[in-house]
């Protein structure tokens, strides 16, 4: 549970041992037991509306974007100040803001209501990690049960409704699966200086247009077969073709970004999407998070920046 690993977390003395030690005390399997636990052995009774009730309070939602937000960035300015950057070797990026984002669901929770057909799912919603900083953020809440996966609409409603709000001139770039292709939406999107990578679908339509050329001798661009301009229904858009020198594999990833970004960076930066998927196996094995803690949609949407702001945590003990 989270709420456990926040004050795990408080009493850990060697940072290196904090992923093993979040577990070590005691396991607790759902939000019930944690204050059964709490009572029961250490002696703590904590009020049930405290961890239940207070998750749907929009006063309380309110604070807690703003304290997840504002974590966020002091955590990301503690990294960067004890030198952490893990795109710093690639100049190039420097104007990006670059995430990883996927979908991570969960067990839906105990009560969640059946839908029309008598069914329920899994519940969850879309995250974003910084490859910049590893820091995780959460975006959207996808579903909370009730209905099956739809991530790439949420998605879209998530950014049109940032670009609103957002008067930055900063580029932002999100690394995300096939899932994600919508030419037409993306080129849209360049407007707001949102761009993206993913990998190119095996049934896609599109027309070679023209080569790009590159540096061939780069070491960055090892691997890198062809660099290419690409157009689907009059959306122009760039393509690498990459064969993994130690496999013989060959991937074709597509892009958003303008034509000086090197071929092999963008590649380079599809391959650590990876990232995003062990980030959220630490949420399941080393947090517990495998189950909704309500089918509320609010209290799913806090359960899950509690999930990103101690994740955070734990990196910067780190």
């Amino acid at each position: 549970m989270v709420a456990l690993s926040f004050c795990c977390l408080l009493g850990l003395g060697c940072p290196k041992q904090a992923f093993a030690k979040i577990a070590t005390p005691r396991v607790v399997d759902s939000g019930r037991h944690f204050l059964q636990t709490n009572e029961q052995i250490y002696g703590q009774l904590l009020p049930h509306s405290t961890y239940f009730k207070s998750l749907k309070s929009h006063r309380r939602t309110s604070m807690l974007e703003a304290f997840e937000q504002q974590s966020y960035h002091l955590h990301a300015e503690t990294l960067l100040s004890q030198g952490i950057d893990y795109l710093k070797a690639f100049p190039e990026l420097d104007e990006y803001t670059i995430e990883a984002a996927d979908g991570h669901f969960i067990d839906h929770a105990c009560h969640t209501e059946k839908n029309s057909k008598g069914k329920v799912y899994a519940s969850g919603g879309i995250y974003a990690l910084n490859l910049r900083s590893g820091l995780l953020r959460f975006l959207c809440l996808v579903t909370n049960g009730t209905q099956r996966h739809q991530e790439i609409p949420v998605l879209r409603d998530h950014i049109e409704k940032q670009n609103k709000g957002n008067n930055s001139s900063q580029k932002h770039l999100y690394v995300y699966d096939k899932a994600v292709t919508d030419f037409v939406w993306w080129d849209r999107q360049k407007r707001h200086a949102n761009y993206m990578i993913s990998m190119l679908k095996e049934n896609s339509i599109a027309t070679l247009v023209e080569s790009i050329p590159f540096d061939s001798r780069h070491e960055i661009n090892t691997g890198v077969e062809a660099y290419s301009v690409y157009e689907n229904k009059g959306i122009k858009f760039n393509v690498v073709d990459y064969r993994d020198p130690e496999t013989g594999k060959l991937h074709r990833f597509v892009t958003t970004l303008p034509m000086t970004i090197n071929p092999g960076t963008i590649a380079m930066l599809y391959f650590k999407r990876w990232t995003i998927e062990k980030t959220f196996n630490n949420t399941k094995s080393n947090f517990k998070e495998t189950k909704a803690w309500s089918s509320n949609t609010r209290s799913l949407e806090n359960q899950m920046r509690l999930t990103a702001m101690s994740y955070n945590l734990m990196r910067v003990f780190e």
